[in-house]
């Protein structure tokens, strides 16, 4: 196991549409993927690699993948790519044929490790349903996936959070008969995050013994209403993205980042001390 830190940036909910086209006629969401990218790039220390927690696209449509595509050529450290509800799974694998961890089985599941991290993702989308499923035959492998690595620090990666975050109407499509995978993640202490999309906002929670962390949207956030009746809407706050640091025998740290560019960086000091 290196010795080095590691750093995995977290960005989710991408929703790219083809020909400039606007999500939900408000949202530019090719704009918001090139904003995200050069903020990735110009982070130093650079990223080891960066995942998409899902709905890469809006629509699962050959021209969005095929713009996306275009677009993460542009992002310097190394993507892997998840499903979410809004995405095609054959679509995905004709658009990156070159990404030979999504192409084998009938789910985008896969694992590989970056630096000192192992990284799994089980693909949680149902075709055609906005709520998200994994089965049996999946949660086997990932009982098996975890039993292999016990002694490395773990990253399990799914679309849908597997927990209930208060708004009603994303509550209605999240994670199904998430006990079985609770189940599983809490017998493997190495699991140092369960990593999620599909909320549009920046939650936490503990779940299995470890804490479940769920990325803002880089497109749009969902707005944030308690109410049992509340409304299905969305709403521009700033983006933002997850950067996770495992740094050895200090642990797993999460980061909460802003995506844009803001003045400064400012000095808190001068040659006569703290700045009055």
């Amino acid at each position: 196991m290196s010795l080095q830190p590691t750093l995995i940036a977290q960005i989710s909910d991408l929703h790219i549409k083809a020909h400039g086209r606007l999500s939900y006629k408000q949202v530019d969401t090719h704009a918001a993927l090139l904003q995200v990218i050069d903020t990735l790039n110009s982070l130093q220390p650079r990223p080891d690699a960066v995942v998409i927690t899902g709905d890469l696209v809006d629509f699962g449509r050959p021209d969005e993948y095929q713009t996306l595509r275009e677009a993460l050529q542009r992002l310097q450290p190394p993507f892997y790519l998840m499903a979410g509800n809004h995405d095609d799974r054959e679509a995905l694998r004709a658009a990156f044929p070159d990404h030979g961890y999504l192409q084998s089985g009938p789910t985008l599941n896969w694992q590989l490790s970056v630096g000192s991290v192992r990284l799994i993702a089980l693909d949680s989308s149902v075709p055609q349903q906005p709520w998200g499923e994994v089965d049996e035959e999946q949660l086997e492998w990932l009982d098996q996936a975890l039993g292999m690595s016990a002694d490395q620090p773990t990253l399990v990666m799914l679309h849908h959070p597997p927990f209930a975050c208060g708004i009603a109407h994303m509550d209605r499509q999240r994670l199904r008969h998430p006990q079985a995978l609770e189940a599983i993640i809490a017998r493997h202490p190495q699991v140092e995050r369960v990593l999620c999309g599909h909320l549009h906002r920046s939650l936490q929670t503990r779940f299995a013994g470890t804490l479940a962390c769920v990325a803002p949207g880089v497109s749009h956030q969902v707005a944030l209403d308690l109410h049992p009746e509340g409304p299905a809407h969305f709403i521009l706050e700033p983006p933002g993205y997850l950067l996770h640091c495992w740094q050895p025998g200090e642990g797993m740290v999460t980061h909460q980042c802003a995506i844009g560019h803001f003045s400064g960086p400012w000095p808190f000091y001068d040659s006569q001390g703290l700045i009055d």
